[in-house]
C-alpha cells in the first residue's frame, strides 16, 4: 500500500531530541512551513525557549520533558502532542548522544546507555508512533548515520548504535509493508553536521574535547532531507557526499579505509576547546536552544549537490542527460569539420 503523507502546512510532527542541533533545526523549518511541531527532550529551559521562540516567530509549538529511554514517558509525550494538535502525522527520532575514545576505555555502562538512548529511543519511538499511523497513514523518520555503514575509529559505540538504528529501520520498514500499512519509514544518514553533538559527547581519552572530521555541513541541509521525507516516501537520504564517500570506500576498500582512520583518527576528531558545561549528556540533558556547534574553526558547507539530486531526481536526471546530448552534439560537430588542407609550401 502507498504511504498517505500529507502536506507539511497540515502536519503534526513530533520531534525527539529537539532542544538543540538537527532537531531544533527541523522544528524551526518545519513551523516556519506551517505544520504544528511538538518538541520532546530532557533539558527543559532549553525545550521552553525553544519552543517559545518559535511560536514568537508565528509558528505552533508545544514541548514535552521525556527521555526517549523511557518508554512509558514517550508514551504519554504522544498523547499530549495529540491533545494540543491532534493526531501525529509524522515521528522524528533525532535523539541521541555520543561518547569519544578508544573500545577499551569506555566503561561498559557508558556503552549501554548510549545504546539506551540512540537505539533503545529509536525502537520506542518507532513502534509507538507505528501504532498510532498504522491505519491512518504517516511517516516515521530515524536519524542514522554515515556511520550506518561504516564504523569511525574512537567511535566505536555510537558506530554500533548507528548501525543497529539501520538494522531496525529496514526491518521494520519491511515488516510494514508486508502488513500493508500505509507508512512511509526513512532513515536519514547525516555526514558531520555542524551541531553541538561534539561539545554534548562524553570522553574517554586525554584529549580536551571532540570535533568531528570535515567536510562538516550545515544543520539545515539535514533538516530539509527530513521535512522531504514527511512528504515523499523516501527509504534513505544522505546529506553530504563526503560522509557518503566514506560510506563506499568503506565498502569497496574496507582495509585501506582501516588504515586511513587509523593514522587521522586522532588529530581530525581531538579537540582543544569546548565547554565544560555542556560535556557529557548520557544521562541527563545538557543545556541546548542552540543549532550550530560553538567551536571555533569549523567551516560549514551550506549547500550539498548530492542531497539535491537525491530530492529532486527526476530533474537531476534530466539535467545529465542534457549535459550528455550537448556533449554528444559537440563531438559530432567536431568529426564533422572537413580536416584542414595541408599546405606544402
Amino acid at each position: 500500500m502507498t504511504p498517505r503523507l500529507k502536506p507539511l502546512s497540515q502536519q503534526t510532527i513530533l520531534i525527539t531530541g529537539a532542544s538543540s542541533g538537527i532537531g531544533l533545526a527541523t522544528a524551526r523549518m518545519a513551523a516556519a512551513r506551517g505544520a504544528a511541531v511538538v518538541l520532546v527532550a530532557r533539558d527543559e529551559p532549553s525545550l521552553q525557549e525553544s519552543a517559545q521562540g518559535i511560536r514568537d516567530a508565528g509558528g505552533r509549538a508545544e514541548h514535552y520533558v521525556a527521555d526517549v529511554a523511557d518508554r512509558d514517558a514517550l508514551e504519554v509525550a504522544a498523547t499530549f502532542a495529540e491533545e494540543k494538535f491532534g493526531e501525529i502525522d509524522s515521528w522524528v527520532n533525532d535523539a541521541g548522544a555520543g561518547t569519544y575514545g578508544p573500545l577499551t576505555g569506555t566503561p561498559i555502562e557508558d556503552q549501554r546507555r548510549l545504546f539506551e538512548t540512540n537505539y533503545w529511543g529509536v525502537v520506542n519511538g518507532s513502534l509507538i508512533a507505528a501504532a498510532r499511523l498504522r491505519e491512518r497513514g504517516g511517516a516515521i523518520i530515524n536519524l542514522g548515520s554515515v556511520l550506518s555503514d561504516r564504523a569511525m575509529i574512537y567511535q566505536g559505540t555510537y558506530s554500533a548504535t548507528k548501525h543497529a538504528v539501520k538494522a531496525f529501520t529496514d526491518a521494520l520498514r519491511m515488516e510494514l509493508e508486508a502488513e500493508r500499512a500505509p507508512i512511509s519509514v526513512t532513515l536519514i544518514k547525516p555526514s558531520a553536521i555542524d551541531t553541538p553533538f561534539p561539545e554534548h559527547a562524553k570522553v574517554h581519552n586525554d584529549a580536551a574535547g571532540m570535533k568531528l572530521p570535515p567536510p562538516v555541513y550545515d544543520p539545515k541541509l539535514v533538516a530539509r532531507a527530513i521535512l522531504h521525507a514527511c512528504e515523499h516516501p523516501k527509504r534513505d537520504l544522505y546529506i553530504g557526499a563526503g560522509g557518503a564517500m566514506i560510506s563506499l570506500f568503506g565498502n569497496m576498500f574496507p582495509r585501506a579505509t582501516d588504515l586511513v582512520m587509523e593514522a587521522i583518527g586522532r588529530p581530525v576528531q581531538d579537540s582543544a576547546e569546548g565547554r565544560p558545561e555542556m560535556r557529557d549528556n548520557l544521562r541527563e540533558g545538557r543545556p541546548g536552544g542552540q543549532v550550530r556547534s560553538s567551536l571555533s574553526g569549523t567551516p560549514q558547507r551550506r549547500s550539498s549537490l548530492y542531497l539535491e539530486a537525491q530530492l529532486n531526481p527526476v530533474a537531476t536526471a534530466a539535467a545529465l542527460a542534457g549535459v550528455g546530448v550537448l556533449v554528444v552534439g559537440a563531438l559530432a560537430a567536431r568529426s564533422a569539420r572537413p580536416a584542414p588542407r595541408r599546405s606544402w609550401i
